[in-house]
């Protein structure tokens, strides 16, 4: 497996490229692409509520309507809808599950740390964890336009961060293609 992934290194060199000029576009053009990817997350629910209509129509094998089914496709359809014409609100509501989801991990991290102290140690650990959780959800809800673009900001940064280490791991695979060595990987006993 590994000479097969050694001999398609320029793949992985393709995908760390795409993903530091996806990095790049997004630190450069935030709103454009919070708006590129609302519209793309409203495509998808228009197509899954179409999917999921035609399923609860189709029903089961004996013909049955499945309206549970009809009405998960209406609530994704009208989703899709809501996120292309109305795409700031779908990007406050997102933003508001983010920061009321943050805040929610981050007091139970805290209350987690709190009734651990006696069981493990560096709890302060846990603790800090939990209070950047709130801290940032908090940010988020006190800022949301400003919010939303950093959160962009960030998916941006991720991506360059993650596409240069793509391009090394790349260039590490060229180099033992090159030099057809590949490391004995341990035989797993069936």
């Amino acid at each position: 497996m590994l000479q097969a992934i050694c001999r398609r290194w320029w793949l992985m060199l393709l995908r760390g490229l795409a993903a530091i000029a996806f990095g790049i576009c997004a630190i450069i053009w935030p709103q454009i692409t919070l708006l590129l990817l609302i519209g793309i997350y409203g495509g998808f629910c228009i197509v899954e509520g179409i999917a999921e209509i035609a399923l609860g129509v189709g029903g089961g094998h004996n013909g049955k309507v499945w309206w549970s089914m009809i009405l998960m496709g209406l609530l994704s359809f009208g989703a899709g809808l809501v996120a292309i014409f109305y795409p700031g609100l779908t990007a406050l509501v997102l933003l508001w599950v983010i920061a009321f989801s943050s805040i929610l991990h981050g007091v139970f991290e805290i209350a987690a740390a709190v009734s651990l102290r006696k069981v493990i140690q560096d709890e302060w650990i846990l603790v800090l964890s939990g209070v950047l959780s709130v801290g940032f959800g908090a940010v988020l809800l006190a800022a949301p336009r400003e919010g939303a673009l950093a959160l962009v900001l960030l998916i941006g940064a991720y991506m360059i961060g993650m596409g240069v280490l793509a391009v090394a791991l790349s260039l590490r695979l060229r180099h033992l293609a090159q030099q057809h060595v590949y490391p004995q990987t341990p035989a797993v006993a069936p």
